[in-house]
């Protein structure tokens, strides 16, 4: 009995990975196929990959679109980092009935669709276009700023502040520490397994932000790697082999900084603090 139950354990779990993996790998079996075998769903490997990339750099204005989201993505999540673990630490260390009713408030927003906040966005940096053309509309800034940081990772970094040791902000504080000294010479450093689990979630949702570049960046030169997939597929002829092409190669930047700090994130995630 104990081991047919190990066996369909077994069987489930190879069957889930199965489903979880194929869309990845018929991504890359695609990439290496012309268009026509996409559409008539080929799934095995071809001999048009080289064919496919030289399409790629030659039609497609690949570089510039993975700068630009390069850009959004690192800036965003260096500035999300900063604020929001401030202000988890702030909200966990100097707590008191006014904080954590603020802070209750900022929970409520997280209720809030963003679709439903894209009008008075939009509406808000055009009125900044005016004076201040540098983060008004079709700026990179004007896509960093709404998503620099979010309810949600301020409520991540003060649940992970809670098992922060606190003797060690009483040991630095009386060695002479001012209070931002005490949190980047011992909080940040003790808490990097957090950092990297962010940095993840930060990085990955801002390199496949869709919506709100969509609606704020107007022009071509702007365009970010989702825009630019997305713009490939609504051509009235679309090359679904040079379309998936680039989908992989928009996919590698995210794998490689999962990859590169998944035992972190994996930790992160846990609360564990080292």
């Amino acid at each position: 009995m104990r081991k047919m139950k190990r066996s369909l354990l077994y069987v489930f779990l190879s069957v889930a990975a199965i489903v979880s993996i194929f869309p990845f790998l018929w991504m890359i079996v695609s990439s290496t196929n012309k268009s026509v075998d996409v559409t008539q769903g080929r799934l095995l490997p071809g001999g048009y990959l080289f064919e496919n990339l030289r399409k790629v750099f030659d039609t497609v204005d690949l570089v510039p679109a993975l700068l630009n989201s390069a850009k959004i993505s690192i800036t965003t999540t260096l500035l999300a980092l900063l604020i929001a673990s401030l202000a988890g630490y702030g909200f966990e260390i100097y707590r008191s009935k006014v904080k954590d009713a603020v802070f209750s408030i900022l929970l409520l927003s997280m209720m809030i669709p963003f679709a439903a906040l894209m009008v008075p966005l939009y509406r808000m940096f055009g009125s900044i276009s005016q004076t201040m053309p540098f983060i008004g509309i079709d700026t990179i800034s004007s896509v960093i700023l709404p998503t620099v940081t979010t309810a949600f990772l301020i409520f991540f970094f003060r649940q992970s502040t809670k098992m922060f040791p606190k003797d060690m902000l009483e040991a630095g504080r009386i060695d002479g520490l001012s209070e931002l000294g005490v949190f980047f010479r011992i909080y940040v450093p003790t808490m990097k397994t957090t950092y990297a689990a962010a940095a993840i979630i930060t990085f990955m949702s801002s390199w496949n932000n869709y919506l709100w570049p969509l609606v704020v960046l107007q022009s071509s030169e702007k365009r970010t790697i989702p825009l630019l997939i997305s713009n490939l597929g609504s051509s009235y002829s679309p090359d679904y082999g040079v379309i998936m092409t680039v989908i992989l190669i928009a996919t590698l930047p995210t794998a490689i900084v999962f990859f590169l700090m998944q035992k972190h994130f994996v930790a992160g995630m846990t609360g564990s603090v080292k």
